[in-house]
């Protein structure tokens, strides 16, 4: 009866976190259905294409904006960085620069930019919001004092290989969509497969913890930050080719539909939770993986796990580790490697 009941409960457990993961694409997907039999059009492969790259420059900005908010901190200047990125790749055009070179000097345009808000806020101690706000700002205060107010169109318009990348297609898929998931995928492998990825959500579950783990928690801050302006300026670059202009009123509000996009894709405001819910991932880590990790992984483990007690290293009652806070429990696990 108890090995029933206990099944019971964790299937009832499993059904409830895949509801709580999948509940937003659940929606997607019936939304979708509505309109599909409302409009048999809707579902059609034109419009699937269109509107996944009318939304392909925002999921560029949303997969930066994952850095960012996954170590706890958030960027409210993506909206007016991508605007100011933008009109420098439409003026450089107009003077006649090499497509590679418009796309380098843009992409790392924002990269540096992202890293100085990135540093003011890990070195200055000033709050992500207030830095970042002010960026929005200073950023659209910029790209209206550089453009006059007006927007820059070449008058011969953009080369062809600067208008491929907003407005070209391989096949019959428009190349925006294609770099978006190319994107998507990098993100996810970075996140998911390298040590930087890791410490983004260590950072994010604690960043005391991490910073006395012996991690540079201001450098991968800052890095998140340099992340999210690399993505503005990419978006910059897609943007201004599909619109064959830089305008400098462009991309206002796309940085609370960024953040939106984020949370809504199970990202959590608080850091250290994104994508596959990496504290349900060490909720149900192997003993045995735990025992046979460095003193700062399992730091990171225990941080993350906030106060659960289910990494006891051998030879230390668990009642101990279970009454524990992090840091004493790493402790513990560091006294018997």
């Amino acid at each position: 009866m108890t090995t029933k009941a206990t099944r019971r409960a964790r299937v009832r457990r499993n059904s409830r976190m895949m509801i709580e993961r999948f509940a937003a694409l659940l929606v997607l997907v019936i939304v979708c259905i509505i309109f599909g039999l409302t409009s048999p059009s809707f579902l059609s492969t034109t419009n699937i294409f269109d509107v996944l790259r009318q939304v392909a420059i925002t999921g560029v900005l949303a997969i930066g904006e994952t850095f960012v908010i996954l170590t706890g901190g958030i960027d409210l200047s993506v909206g007016s960085l991508l605007a100011f990125t933008g009109v420098i790749a439409a003026s450089m055009q107009a003077d006649n620069v090499n497509t590679p070179f418009t796309i380098v000097v843009t992409v790392l345009v924002g990269t540096v930019l992202g890293l100085l808000m990135g540093g003011i806020i890990t070195r200055a101690r000033v709050p992500a919001f207030v830095v970042t706000l002010g960026g929005l700002e200073a950023f659209r205060g910029a790209t209206l004092l550089y453009t006059n107010g007006t927007p820059i169109s070449p008058p011969n318009g953009f080369s062809n290989a600067f208008t491929f990348i907003g407005q070209g297609f391989i096949g019959p898929v428009p190349f925006p969509v294609i770099f978006f998931l190319s994107l998507t995928l990098l993100a996810y492998l970075i996140l998911r497969r390298t040590l930087f990825g890791r410490y983004v959500y260590a950072v994010g579950g604690n960043a005391e913890a991490t910073r006395l783990s012996g991690l540079p928690v201001n450098l991968i801050t800052t890095a998140t930050y340099g992340i999210s302006g690399l993505c503005c300026g990419i978006g910059g670059v897609v943007l201004t080719s599909r619109l064959n202009t830089g305008d400098p009123t462009t991309a206002t509000g796309f940085e609370l539909t960024a953040i939106a996009a984020v949370v809504i894709g199970g990202t959590s405001l608080f850091g250290g939770v994104g994508g596959r819910h990496w504290d349900a991932h060490w909720r149900h880590l192997d003993r045995r993986d735990y025992e046979r990790a460095a003193p700062a992984q399992r730091l990171i483990v225990s941080a993350t796990s906030g106060r659960r007690g289910h990494y006891c290293p051998r030879g230390v009652p668990r009642s101990t580790c279970q009454k524990a806070p992090p840091l004493i429990r790493t402790r513990l696990a560091e006294a018997w490697p």
